[in-house]
């Protein structure tokens, strides 16, 4: 059973909320969302918050918003839109916190929850070509390059793997 809650040293990763809309928002209509497709106006934004929150209730499980001092910073999580391997994502909202290592610790939480406790198999990880603050965040973690393409709804990603063995 995947955990509503996790806690790490720096962080509560829980279910999203919509007291964390506005944040959600601001980080759609920047250039930060670039690497997923953004901006996007508000109206998308919403609909993507929606789709966050719905597939708890759809597949079981799903992206956690980070939460650092009572304040929404972010998202990491699994996401799976078809039968595929789930996909680990993460997502700092802002650029205020990013280099302090949250991507990193929540990313690690994660898949450390999915892959022992939970036992699942393997998470793959898509990142677009030129985001290197994500491909460091997946190596330190210990994901490896995949042999797969990327999947259809990320044509221009770089695949990686992750199982329990292969943890950090």
């Amino acid at each position: 059973m995947v955990a509503e809650t996790l806690i790490t040293p720096r962080l509560i990763l829980r279910q999203p909320k919509a007291a964390d809309l506005p944040a959600y928002t601001a980080y759609c209509a920047s250039d930060r969302s670039g690497f997923v497709g953004g901006p996007y106006d508000a109206v998308k934004a919403f609909e993507k918050f929606c789709a966050m929150v719905g597939h708890w209730s759809l597949r079981g499980f799903g992206r956690y918003v980070m939460e650092r001092g009572g304040e929404p910073i972010g998202h990491v999580g699994p996401m799976s839109l078809s039968d595929d391997i789930p996909d680990l994502t993460w997502t700092l909202w802002d650029g205020s916190v990013e280099g302090q290592g949250y991507a990193t610790e929540a990313a690690h939480a994660t898949a450390r929850h999915l892959l022992v406790d939970c036992k699942w198999n393997c998470l793959q990880i898509s990142i677009v070509k030129n985001n290197s603050a994500s491909k460091a965040v997946a190596q330190r973690i210990g994901a490896r390059k995949a042999d797969r393409p990327a999947p259809a709804w990320y044509p221009d990603a770089i695949t990686y793997d992750i199982d329990a063995g292969s943890l950090a």
